[in-house]
């Protein structure tokens, strides 16, 4: 851990890279928290979280970690105060046995209190940071770090001030919330001081297999998954009471800022429009390699100066009640607006910057993305998007493929892509293609200042899976790329303008 860490310090900017200088990597951050002297290092662990993934409802890990938090309470370790730290297990279970223990007092004494059931920090439900640690990250531009027993950990979704985000079992995320850092090599360095003045190790605080299966035996028992689960279908008094319309097509409510209509059926005829020309279309975003549908889609917090931020203003939202994209994911507007905004983001176009900016080309001007896409759809003109190798990587995500068709993105041309990223691309009618083998926009000297004309058949039927395609530009380059629609399907899906017109349509034509 300690030497991956230090690469990734070293590494140029990108997925684990931060790029630190050498003789920027020891500073100090000194600062208030409080009342009382606080201190954050690159590295410095200032998420903790126990939160509900699939490992939340395992026994051994969750009483194993709550082992470890009474042996450091026992020995006289604490975890710092600035730490944010969280308990979300996976079921309510997990709370009836940690009680049984008599372990939840150690969590709570280091922590770790119960804050719910349910996806938290891995889904970017974290919460803020005290504003003097929010201060203290930013001011420096330290590279802190967060540790969750989750199963994500792209960065940026985790929260955006942790940079390093790293996934752990339960156990280990209170070995790291106590050392305070993941700049540490639990075999040789101490994770604190106990009252007696010794140093204590990694291995003063790790419970035994035994010791774990003891409280397990005893504490975990059939009646507490039983009363857990008769009650699930009951729901809540909160739940019970909505009042639930009875008509077969829903309301739509214009001044909801949570659920809105969207438009994928706007406009739409019964007869397939068949494959659409992509001509003279300008480039949106010009990406390097690895850009994961956690950049793509909107995830975790709604930025305070981001255009979904601006969207509820105007709609009378307080910066309190903006709540996440996730709970927002049913109104386009928002996700639209959240669609390539993580603060994370590296695009070509803005040299060594990092954020959810790009340059509108006829201009020069420098947007947010959403601002960009909006003023190209206004102009009258298609948008691409230019990438590296493995395009879309990490969790399959619907908004990943909605957001961009809703910019007004026709296509992907990168050197590879995500398997289940490209077939949601195709659903949402874009078209992806590949660069040949050995090349890439570097190679074919494209800047994305260019204009691309993608030169595929206007007849459906002309048109094959994995057939080469050629794309010329405005300044005269012309380069071949394969299409990447794999199936027959895809190309159904492709002349229906997607997937949801395509299955409308199919509905439509049984009914008749």
């Amino acid at each position: 851990m300690k030497s991956d860490w230090h690469a990734c310090l070293d590494n140029k900017v990108g997925f684990k890279g931060f790029a630190v200088p050498k003789e920027q990597q020891d500073k100090v951050v000194k600062f208030d928290f409080n009342g009382q002297p606080a201190e954050l290092k690159h590295g410095s662990v200032v998420i903790a979280a126990i939160t509900s993934c699939t490992n939340t409802s395992n026994p051994s890990v969750m009483l194993g970690a709550a082992l470890v938090a009474k042996k450091a309470c026992e020995l006289g370790l604490e975890v710092k105060p600035w730490v944010k730290t969280s308990l979300a297990p996976g079921s309510g279970v997990v709370t009836k046995y940690l009680l049984k223990s008599g372990l939840q007092e150690y969590f709570n004494k280091q922590g770790f209190h119960l804050v719910g059931y349910g996806c938290t920090t891995c889904i970017g439900n974290s919460g803020e940071l005290h504003e003097s640690v929010s201060a203290a990250i930013t001011e420096n531009d330290v590279v802190a770090a967060a540790v969750l027993s989750g199963n994500r950990n792209f960065e940026g979704r985790v929260h955006p001030l942790t940079r390093a985000n790293y996934l752990a079992s339960p156990p280990l995320v209170v070995a790291y919330a106590l050392a305070g850092t993941v700049d540490i090599d639990f075999e040789k360095e101490p994770i604190g001081v106990g009252k007696d003045g010794k140093e204590v190790f990694f291995r003063d605080i790790w419970p035994t297999t035994e010791e774990i299966a003891e409280v397990v035996q005893s504490s975990v028992l059939p009646d507490m998954f039983k009363s857990t689960y008769e009650a699930i279908t009951k729901g809540n008094p909160m739940w019970n009471e909505l009042p639930v319309p009875e008509a077969s097509l829903y309301s739509w409510d214009s001044n909801s800022t949570y659920i809105h209509e969207p438009p994928y059926f706007k406009d739409m005829t019964m007869s397939p429009p068949g494959p659409h020309a992509v001509k003279n279309a300008y480039c949106l975003l010009n990406f390097g390699d690895s850009i994961t549908t956690d950049h793509i889609s909107p995830a975790g917090s709604i930025h305070r100066d981001s255009p979904a931020a601006k969207y509820l203003l105007e709609r009378g939202v307080d910066r309190k009640d903006f709540n996440s994209y996730g709970s927002r994911r049913g109104n386009d507007e928002v996700m639209a607006r959240g669609t390539f905004a993580n603060i994370r983001i590296v695009n070509k176009f803005l040299g060594g910057e990092v954020g959810p900016k790009t340059i509108h080309v006829p201009t020069g001007e420098k947007l947010s993305v959403f601002d960009a896409a909006t003023k190209y759809k206004s102009e009258g003109h298609d948008t691409i998007i230019l990438a590296g190798a493995e395009y879309g990587s990490g969790s399959s995500r619907d908004w990943a493929a909605k957001g961009p068709m809703l910019l007004g993105v026709k296509a992907v041309i990168s050197k590879s892509f995500e398997r289940i990223h490209r077939s949601n691309l195709v659903g949402m009618g874009i078209i992806p293609l590949c660069f040949k083998a050995g090349e890439d926009a570097d190679s074919l000297g494209l800047t994305g200042h260019e204009r691309y004309t993608i030169n595929l058949p206007t007849d459906v039927s002309e048109i094959r899976p994995g057939q080469d395609v050629t794309i010329t530009t405005d300044n005269d380059k012309s380069f071949t790329c394969i299409l990447r629609f794999d199936t027959e399907v895809e190309l159904a899906y492709y002349n229906h303008g997607g997937i949801l017109p395509y299955v409308i349509r199919n509905m439509a034509a049984a009914q008749n």
